[in-house]
């Protein structure tokens, strides 16, 4: 085994440290294990941030044309977005779902075998910051209002049944705290992923000569961009709060899902990830 594959390893093995300590940590209501979950998680993302480096280093802009690239950035987006709630809410609740999922990315980013993204090479580094980081930003944003939306929707059946607590949920933050998870994950992800989606249409402009060729991939963002823009709407101008915001984020994440998975792994797309 290689030492870059000894690395990755060290990696998945932080992060599946991270997944499997804050739950067991809220089951049995050991704060310690939830922050070693914690600390796992920024050890994993310190390491992962030197292992794409050493990638784009080692490949330089090539590395933007290959899916397996994108899926272990994506992991890393998704944790940052998590440090930066967790330093805002000062509550680490959203661990729960950060570890695991950047787990499951970042192993399938070291499994991935796909074909060359087409990307005009004057055009890369323009689509790579607008396109690429917009979107991944604006996922993890959707992750985070995802879980928040899980927690919300858990507590708040408690409550309204009047069911007696499990241990663990006596450890979670309060229903308020969850709805602003929600709200700023909203009101900072929808611009940006408005972002995106104009600039990824700027790209299909100079690739393939017309802004929208009906590939599936553009038309399940295009839904997922209406749902998300009554979200925000909902959320900015008329003041939604609680329970509809949670599921309709819940809905955005599987939409997210499906065109993640189902669209880029299983259809016949321009953003293909199959070899």
């Amino acid at each position: 085994m290689t030492a870059s594959r000894l690395f990755d390893l060290l990696i998945a093995l932080l992060y599946l440290t991270g997944s499997v300590s804050y739950p067991l940590g809220l089951v049995l209501r050991r704060a310690v294990l939830k922050k070693a979950a914690v600390w796992t998680s920024v050890a994993a993302f310190a390491l992962h941030t030197v292992d794409l480096g050493v990638r784009f280093v080692d490949i330089g802009a090539a590395s933007l044309q290959h899916g397996q690239f994108y899926m272990s950035l994506l992991a890393w987006f998704v944790v940052l977005i998590f440090f930066i709630l967790w330093r805002r809410l000062k509550h680490d609740f959203l661990a729960m779902i950060t570890a695991p999922l950047a787990l499951v990315l970042f192993s399938s980013s070291l499994a991935v075998r796909t074909q060359v993204l087409a990307v005009p090479e004057h055009f890369s580094i323009l689509w790579f910051s607008l396109h690429v980081g917009t979107i991944f930003v604006s996922l993890g944003l959707i992750t985070m209002a995802f879980g928040a939306g899980v927690a919300y929707l858990h507590l708040e059946k408690i409550i309204k049944t009047k069911a007696k607590m499990p241990g663990f949920s006596k450890d979670l933050p309060s229903l308020e705290t969850f709805d602003r998870a929600n709200h700023w994950a909203v009101s900072v992800g929808f611009p940006l992923y408005t972002i995106s989606v104009m600039s990824g249409f700027l790209w299909a402009s100079f690739t393939w000569k017309k802004i929208i060729s009906w590939d599936p991939k553009e038309l399940i963002t295009i839904v997922i961009w209406i749902i998300f823009a009554v979200l925000f709407h909902q959320r900015t101008a008329l003041g939604w709060r609680g329970r509809k915001p949670a599921r309709t984020a819940i809905v955005l994440f599987a939409l997210c899902l499906v065109s993640l998975v189902g669209v880029n792994f299983l259809l016949p797309t321009h953003h293909s990830f199959r070899p």
